[in-house]
């Protein structure tokens, strides 16, 4: 049986698309990430494989295109969802304070850690590994966080996707030091980012005067081809590419703010909302795809053999403790106490993986164990998850608790002699 046939191929991904579907609702009813389920499949997948054909098969070009275009919509689905308003001016600035301190912080122990158990490894070499290991996953969180609280949702969307490009920034800036021939240091990299900024909002103004204008119904799949056009372009010319994503996701998704005074002349907000409108759910359908595609593949890459090292068990439980040890004390200092389930909510994944393989070949180091990544990321998923299903019970007791004094208090003013008045003073307990 040829399993790499056309039909069979629409077959196979046709399922993986449906199960994809089932897990979500798993994941809604139990906490358990998606995404892990996903990574589950793929290695399930694996070994059906290699009971079905001897063909061996590089999946990593596939993984690589999926990855980048994975988190191009997962950074633009997170902005469109973005409101910038005075009042929450403090919520971003805090979250991308606390994603900043947090990707130091976690990349600088984890070096630390890889250069002392790592044979061979330079520190430099360490810091690279030791960012994408540092890096939230946004493509886990922010389908994970919908039952939460609005203002704990909203700063695990700011502060996933602060450190999503902040750590890609970090990235690539190490990288940069590799060849001190090419590295501009502190000062050009400042310059780079405040190109991109000034590029990116000429580019997302462009884009909306442009695009209300075009009549034709086909369109949102041409501005997606646009805004990965220019991020391709931005990588080639060395630009934090992911800047302009995110700047174009607010600029759309906050017109009136940015079309304001004689500017909002040129808008024409009907037609630019019904672009957002209908963008936005492109955005979340693709970025579903993409991400599917993407953690099964991962998964059928995956040493399972490394998993059962004692040295990766122990590297990888040293890094995942470094997080949150340093996660508990961020926190602390700038939330305070009512930090749960925040300070579990802290999963590697997908541009733990892109970045992995992105490690120059000058850095790269023949005693690093890939199992390590899996560990971790794997291991901040399952802790995730436990947190996310404790948080659920707890909310589902205290609801429980306040409906048993409402019927109590209802019960007890619905004895005889009471008047009618005195029931409509308790009514229904309010929502939570």
């Amino acid at each position: 049986m040829d399993v790499f046939s056309s039909y069979n191929l629409i077959i196979e991904a046709s399922v993986i698309l449906i199960l994809s579907f089932l897990f979500n609702g798993i994941a809604k009813r139990t906490n358990i990430p998606s995404v892990l389920l996903l990574i589950i499949l793929g290695v399930v997948l694996q070994f059906v494989l290699k009971h079905m054909t001897s063909e061996k098969v590089d999946f990593f070009p596939a993984l690589e295109v999926l990855g980048i275009i994975g988190l191009i919509m997962i950074v633009l689905e997170a902005a469109l969802e973005l409101e910038l308003k005075k009042e929450k001016l403090v919520p971003i600035l805090k979250s991308m304070a606390i994603a900043l301190v947090g990707l130091i912080g976690s990349a600088w122990v984890a070096a630390l850690i890889l250069f002392q158990f790592i044979p061979e490894i330079t520190m430099q070499s360490a810091w690279l590994y030791a960012t994408p290991l540092s890096i939230l996953s946004s493509a886990i969180i922010i389908p994970s966080v919908s039952g939460l609280a609005e203002h704990k949702k909203e700063f695990h969307i700011y502060e996933s996707t602060f450190s999503d490009i902040m750590g890609i920034m970090m990235f690539y800036f190490l990288v940069g030091g590799l060849n001190p021939a090419e590295d501009s240091g502190a000062v050009g990299f400042a310059v780079n980012i405040v190109l991109t900024i000034v590029l990116s909002l000429v580019a997302s103004y462009a884009i909306i005067l442009i695009f209300q204008q075009i009549k034709s119904q086909a369109k949102l799949f041409l501005l997606i081809a646009v805004l990965l056009l220019l991020y391709a372009i931005g990588k080639q010319l060395h630009l934090s590419s992911l800047l302009i994503i995110l700047i174009f996701g607010l600029v759309i998704a906050n017109m009136k703010l940015f079309f304001a005074g004689k500017l909002a002349h040129f808008l024409e907000y009907e037609k630019a909302h019904r672009i957002y409108h209908e963008l936005h759910i492109v955005t979340l359908e693709t970025a579903f795809v993409v991400r599917t595609f993407f953690f099964v593949i991962f998964g059928l890459t995956i040493a399972i053999a490394s998993l059962f090292s004692l040295s990766v068990a122990l590297i990888s439980l040293l890094l995942i403790a470094s997080i949150y040890v340093i996660r508990f004390v961020i926190l602390r200092t700038f939330i305070g106490s009512d930090i749960l389930p925040q300070l579990f909510i802290a999963p590697r994944g997908l541009i733990t993986v892109l970045l992995f393989f992105a490690i120059p070949a000058e850095a790269q180091v023949a005693t690093f164990e890939p199992g390590i990544l899996l560990f971790v990321i794997i291991g901040t998923s399952l802790i995730m998850t436990w947190a996310m299903i404790k948080d659920k019970r707890k909310v589902k007791t205290l609801v429980d608790q306040i409906d048993e004094e409402y019927k109590t208090i209802n019960e007890e003013k619905s004895e005889p002699g009471e008047t009618e008045n005195d029931n409509e003073i308790i009514g229904e307990r309010p929502e939570i």
